[in-house]
């Protein structure tokens, strides 16, 4: 087959549909239902999913937790500084960190940068090709600065979401609300390894996870550390040529178990980022890690049409960005196997466009039945 163009992954968008804050509630936001076995679509709300999912069906979430990974600082000449905490160092102790920082050309190795209040300091130690850099940090406390963080730093929302300004001017109410609603409710806050959220995951209430609990739909945890590689539009000219991004996951052995024979139900998949962890671990393994073990490995899977799937029956998702590779992944779900969902998919956005739904990660929401 030959290799697929970008620009069939392309369309017109307009603006005003990006969500520029959650809705009211939670479960509140619309849903669109599709179909695949009639090609049917419904138009309904979050909170009616349990009318769609079984007795028996297994809920696949992706329970990383967001770190509120912006920070602001100032340079010793009075120069604002944007610190973006990308991961930790591995098996380091907490303080040093890979970044991006602006203004990043005139930050060399060497610079140093304070936050106003004292919190936190930093100096750059080294930089990465792709443009990152290595920080040390100190703290005014002596806790890691994913403590610092979590008490001045912001959400880091994707740059579509215009939040103006810098953490001292922001509204605390609109911090406050951020910080709450760019966070899954059943998000494990001891693992703080997401600089993005899994957004699908974001119509969720307790209240409805436990109607569906109490109806019978399990559901099984996994932990992909979402990465801004997520955000990375394809500038190549087909998508094949694109260099997929690399993101860890840890699957536990009970969610590896849910994911072979024998299957009382459907594997349904909140998310992209939850599918990905999932193709990735059965792509490589035939059964459940030996001796119950849990699966630490780094996805680097592209899922694009016509790719099949091996471990995913139906999948939560919300509307994605033009020339992404999430929305490869959806056109390759809805006719597994066929490039037929690339044409099928522009019709499905057409018509949400049309019905005026809202789109990427505070907009509605998509379930592929």
């Amino acid at each position: 087959m030959p290799p697929l163009a970008t620009e069939l992954f392309d369309f017109a968008l307009p603006g005003h549909l990006v969500a520029q804050s959650p809705s009211p509630l939670r479960d509140g936001s619309r849903l669109l239902v599709v179909d695949r076995a009639t090609r049917a679509l419904h138009h309904r709300v979050f909170a009616d999913l349990p009318e769609y999912l079984r007795a028996g069906d297994t809920l696949l979430r992706n329970n990383a937790a967001v770190l509120p990974a912006r920070l602001h600082a100032r340079r010793p000449t009075g120069g604002a500084v944007e610190c973006f905490l990308l991961r930790a160092e591995p098996d380091g102790d907490g303080f040093t960190w890979q970044c991006l920082v602006k203004p990043g050309r005139r930050l060399p190795t060497g610079a140093t940068f304070a936050h106003a209040e004292g919190a936190f300091a930093g100096e750059i130690i080294s930089r990465e090709p792709d443009g990152s850099v290595w920080v040390r940090f100190t703290t005014a406390s002596g806790e890691p600065i994913t403590t610092v963080a979590n008490q001045h730093g912001d959400v880091p929302l994707p740059p579509y979401i215009d939040r103006a300004g810098d953490s001292a001017s922001l509204e605390a109410a609109q911090r406050a609300l951020d910080l709450e609603r760019y966070q899954t409710v059943y998000a494990d806050r001891q693992r703080q390894v997401a600089v993005a959220a899994p957004t699908a995951g974001l119509h969720f209430t307790p209240e409805l996870i436990a109607q569906l609990v109490a109806f019978g739909v399990r559901p099984a945890d996994l932990t992909l550390h979402v990465g801004l590689g997520t955000f990375k539009p394809i500038t190549t000219a087909t998508i094949e040529a694109h260099p997929i991004h690399r993101e860890l996951y840890e699957l536990p052995a009970g969610t590896q178990r849910a994911l072979f024979p024998p299957l009382a139900g459907r594997r349904v998949a909140v998310g992209t980022t939850t599918v990905r962890s999932i193709e990735h671990f059965l792509a490589n393994h035939e059964q459940p890690q030996p001796l119950g073990g849990a699966c630490l490995a780094e996805a680097d899977l592209f899922i694009h049409p016509p790719r099949a799937f091996r471990g995913v029956d139906a999948l939560i998702t919300n509307f994605h960005q033009p020339r992404s590779t999430l929305l490869c992944l959806v056109a390759a779900f809805l006719t597994p196997g066929s490039i037929d969902g690339i044409a099928w998919l522009r019709e499905i956005y057409a018509e949400a466009i049309a019905r005026e739904y809202r789109v990427f990660s505070y907009g509605d929401a998509m379930l592929i039945l």
